[in-house]
């Protein structure tokens, strides 16, 4: 219950980075008004954040393992693997996030989803939101990554869907092609369950985009990859980012991967410029993240490595990503020209608003929970806080100094 004074720093808050004082206690970011003059009392501790930006915590709402561990590979020491992974993400200012499985073998993920429950953020790694599926339930076509041979329809609607998965009580988000047969069905009994769905690995086109969003879905994954390029005549699941045919006051967000491969600097231009309101920084990183160049996995493929990126084996297919979040935003900053504030909240703010928990997580507003990272100027990570707790120091940064009273 001490109450601990953030201090000789910039926030960002409200949409603006001010220069203010940040106030914890038990884990909250509270309001100092009511400690000046309801309880007149002053701080246990100070801590000097040598003129450091305090930003909300990052949240990665798609990321596929790091550090050498894929959440859909190594099945049998899955939550030993979630856990490195989530130590590893404290270094990159990523408190919360969404382990994210591929399309898999059915045993796959009856194995594995019992074993990766949502989980409260410490010293010992970042929060764990929630499961986002990727697939079985996409598209051929657009399958990159994913092995064809575990690609599944759902003939019977939702029954199939809960036939493959098994237990829905650790899932967050599910990506889905919505031209498949009863996707309609599915978007909306997925909804009711309060679970999140994302329209991927496509070839939907916007008609078919627009009648998955007014019933329910919400997101789409990695914009641009794994779905049909523009087209002026029917720009596809692209145009759900100006389509006015989404029913007044709802978001289209949209996961985009800023890692300087993935998504050309013209292209997060164009979605930033069209589509502010919904963009949302995700790495989609996989099992080589933090590691050399070399032969990985991304659940039942192999990986390899090469001039900083990872592409299916013997192919040219990329596979996901293998930059760091904090990365991510410095580079969307640079290549958009967005703005320091616009980059920090697409990692942290609109995630959280996607998923339904902006209250909490993704805000320094009073009553949020003290998920924040200090940053220098040039955005690197000096230090990463959970429920006030610092869980991460940069040694090569300058920090902060703690004074008790």
């Amino acid at each position: 219950m001490k109450l601990i004074q953030f201090r000789n720093c910039r926030l960002l808050r409200n949409h603006t980075i001010i220069k203010d004082d940040l106030w914890v206690r038990n884990g909250k970011i509270i309001d100092p008004m009511g400690v000046f003059f309801d309880e007149e009392c002053h701080s246990d501790i100070q801590i000097d954040c040598k003129e450091a930006l305090i930003a909300p915590g990052f949240i990665d709402l798609q990321i596929n393992g790091g550090y050498g561990v894929d959440f859909s590979y190594d099945i049998n020491t899955v939550w030993e693997g979630v856990s490195k992974v989530a130590k590893g993400l404290l270094s990159h200012g990523v408190t919360s996030f969404c382990p994210t499985l591929v399309t898999s073998p059915k045993d796959t993920y009856t194995q594995v989803l019992p074993k990766i429950p949502r989980k409260a953020g410490g010293p010992d790694g970042s929060t764990i939101l929630g499961v986002h599926l990727e697939g079985p339930f996409i598209n051929p076509s657009k399958k990159g990554a994913h092995p064809e041979n575990c690609i599944r329809d759902f003939p019977n609607g939702i029954d199939s869907l809960l036939e493959v998965y098994g237990d829905l009580s650790n899932v967050s988000i599910v990506t889905l092609a919505p031209e498949k047969e009863n996707a309609k069905e599915v978007i909306e009994a997925l909804t009711r369950r309060g679970i999140t769905v994302s329209l991927g690995h496509t070839m939907a086109n916007l008609k078919e985009g627009e009648i998955a969003c007014n019933n329910g879905a919400t997101l789409i994954t990695h914009l641009f990859n794994a779905m049909l390029p523009f087209h002026h005549r029917d720009p596809g699941i692209v145009g759900l980012l100006s389509s006015d045919a989404i029913p007044p006051g709802k978001t289209v967000f949209f996961g985009i991967i800023a890692d300087g491969i993935h998504t050309h600097p013209a292209a997060l231009r164009i979605a930033h410029r069209v589509h502010p309101k919904g963009l949302i920084l995700v790495t989609d990183a996989i099992s080589a993240m933090g590691l050399s160049e070399g032969t990985h996995h991304i659940g039942q493929m192999s990986v390899d490595v090469i001039g900083g990126r990872a592409y299916v084996a013997g192919t040219k297919t990329l596979c996901g990503s293998i930059a760091p979040m904090d990365e991510c935003v410095r580079i969307f900053l640079d290549s958009s020209g967005c703005g320091t504030v616009f980059a920090l909240e697409a990692a942290s703010l609109t995630p959280a608003k996607c998923l339904g928990i902006e209250s909490k997580k993704g805000t320094l507003n009073f009553n949020a929970d003290a998920d924040f990272v200090l940053l220098d100027d040039a955005l690197e990570v000096c230090s990463t806080w959970i429920a006030g707790e610092c869980v991460y120091r940069n040694p090569e940064k300058v920090s902060f100094v703690v004074t008790e009273s």
